[in-house]
């Protein structure tokens, strides 16, 4: 196949790198011309540690390489059968780019969003042909995360999504189909992750080290969420909840935290600026956590009950299969375990029971549990 990019971002050229790893021609475009040029750098850095890993070999180094080239503008996309854009999360620039676009390709030609939590439906709503529109969500590193999330919006032609699935399985990912619901099953599921780790660390419960600790040790994430939060981007992070807060018409559940604001206008982002929940600056010294056993459990089972409500609630709603919604959160965020048997195991009376008492204490909607839940 030709496939378009749009966007030379990380996950525009790592979008590129595995369409040609699976021997599509790929044309990437960028409306920053250098940051195509920026970004083949880049590409063939990686390829290199590849192949001095022996990940890979030489000659398929050269293969995937040759397979990029680079458009000048829009309008050499034209021969594509599929296009995926993969720039700033902004439904009217989005939404430009892809009407503009629909003047150079053919009629067959597939036009898909990366968005992470932008409405497919909405996205496609200007096209003359929005059937033809899907969203194909990839997980940062694309080349890495296995997952993608394949969106079809309301009016998408019915065998569309399959045929992205299928494709999406011979690039060898790890697809899933979900419902144009705001933040998709991924980005849904996961809020109460990062929410209510920073309501804990608002209400000086306890710490943001102390969160992480108790989430790695007890819950074995390879991350704890605000080491998570400063690897994505803590305005990134901020932007998503904010997001999807909106969408759902400001549902308590979504609301985002106030710190996290502050800090993304403090330009505290994490890595990306040195420091965030932690600092990442050559010689600086981050504050140990202080172990207390007692702490560590109300915490961990405070935001596992959340995610598996989360969860639980995507099933009620049909956002995805039983199947897809496990594998979600394990292929997309790195989750241990599926959140429906993770349920199971701690036992669903143990999680509503949690959720009760957190809405007893404070007379929120945000800790208002699923109706299935009560059931399960």
């Amino acid at each position: 196949m030709n496939i378009g990019i749009i966007g030379a971002g990380t996950m525009g050229i790592g979008i590129a790198q595995v369409a040609a790893t699976a021997g599509c021609k790929v044309v990437v475009y960028d409306a920053q011309g250098p940051q195509i040029d920026k970004a083949l750098s880049g590409l063939e850095k990686t390829l290199q540690k590849l192949v001095e890993k022996t990940k890979i070999s030489q000659e398929k180094a050269t293969e995937i390489r040759n397979n990029i080239s680079k458009a000048e503008n829009l309008q050499d996309l034209k021969d594509s059968d599929l296009v995926i854009e993969a720039i700033i999360e902004n439904k009217e620039i989005k939404t430009k780019v892809f009407t503009e676009l629909e003047n150079y390709v053919s009629e067959d030609c597939i036009i898909g969003s990366n968005t992470s939590s932008i409405s497919i439906t909405s996205l496609g709503a200007e096209l003359k042909k929005p059937e033809r529109f899907i969203g194909i969500h990839f997980f940062n590193p694309a080349p890495l995360m296995p997952l993608v999330e394949v969106i079809p919006s309301l009016v998408t032609e019915k065998s569309l999504a399959e045929k992205m699935y299928n494709l999406m399985k011979e690039w060898g990912k790890v697809p899933v189909i979900a419902k144009d619901i705001p933040g998709f099953i991924v980005n849904r599921i996961a809020r109460p992750y990062y929410g209510e780790a920073l309501r804990i660390v608002e209400e000086n419960i306890a710490t943001p080290q102390q969160v992480d600790e108790a989430m790695r040790t007890l819950g074995n994430f390879k991350m704890g969420p605000f080491e998570l939060m400063d690897l994505i981007g803590v305005d990134v992070n901020f932007a998503v909840t904010t997001t999807v807060y909106k969408d759902y018409f400001y549902d308590p559940k979504y609301k985002p935290s106030l710190l996290q604001q502050r800090m993304s206008e403090a330009k505290l982002h994490g890595r990306k600026t040195g420091k965030g929940f932690y600092d990442y600056n050559e010689g600086d010294e981050n504050p140990v956590a202080q172990k207390d056993d007692a702490l560590y459990q109300q915490i961990f089972l405070r935001i596992i009950s959340m995610l598996i409500n989360e969860a639980v609630e995507a099933k009620r709603l049909g956002v995805a299969n039983d199947e897809d919604i496990e594998l979600a959160m394990q292929k997309g965020v790195n989750y241990p375990k599926g959140l429906l048997n993770w349920g199971k195991e701690i036992g669903y009376s143990k999680i509503s029971e949690t959720l009760q008492n957190l809405y007893e204490e404070y007379q929120e909607e945000r800790y208002r549990q699923s109706p299935l839940l009560r059931k399960m």
